[in-house]
């Protein structure tokens, strides 16, 4: 199986996701990113779950 196929197969529940849970799915990704490039080791779940009821709203 080829690198590609691997990451389209990552990939394809996000990409078939309704666009709320897409939005969900990117600032979960973006905090995350954020906490690691400042090397921060606190708790996200508060976060999470706050992204999450923006969302739903």
């Amino acid at each position: 199986m080829s690198q590609d196929a691997n990451i389209d197969d990552v990939q394809e529940p996000i990409n078939s996701a309704p666009p709320e849970v897409r939005r969900i799915i990117e600032r979960v990704w973006k905090l995350e990113k954020g906490r690691l490039d400042k090397k921060i080791n606190s708790h996200i779940n508060d976060n999470i779950l706050d992204i999450i009821k923006e969302e739903v709203r």
